[in-house]
């Protein structure tokens, strides 16, 4: 059974689409650290900072989608 972090690094070198959620993860999640890092934020700061997290939170379960794609494939080819 692999672990998912071999998962998905397998995912990321073959799969494009994978590659680009993990990609576009990696860019809210630095939008949101640079806006939870001001001193003060303001009401469009805190808006952004929501739409963010759901926007991450989306591409989370789209990955685990694919995670689990993978895991259901690997599994069929074994048996």
């Amino acid at each position: 059974m692999m672990k998912e972090e071999e998962i998905k690094e397998r995912l990321i070198s073959a799969n494009p689409e994978f590659r680009r959620l993990v990609e576009e993860h990696k860019q809210y999640e630095g939008k949101l650290a640079e806006i939870q890092n001001r001193h003060h934020m303001t009401d469009q700061d805190r808006l952004e900072e929501i739409t963010l997290k759901k926007k991450k939170l989306h591409l989370k379960d789209q990955m685990n989608s694919m995670i689990q794609k993978f895991r259901v494939e690997l599994s069929h080819q074994h048996t």
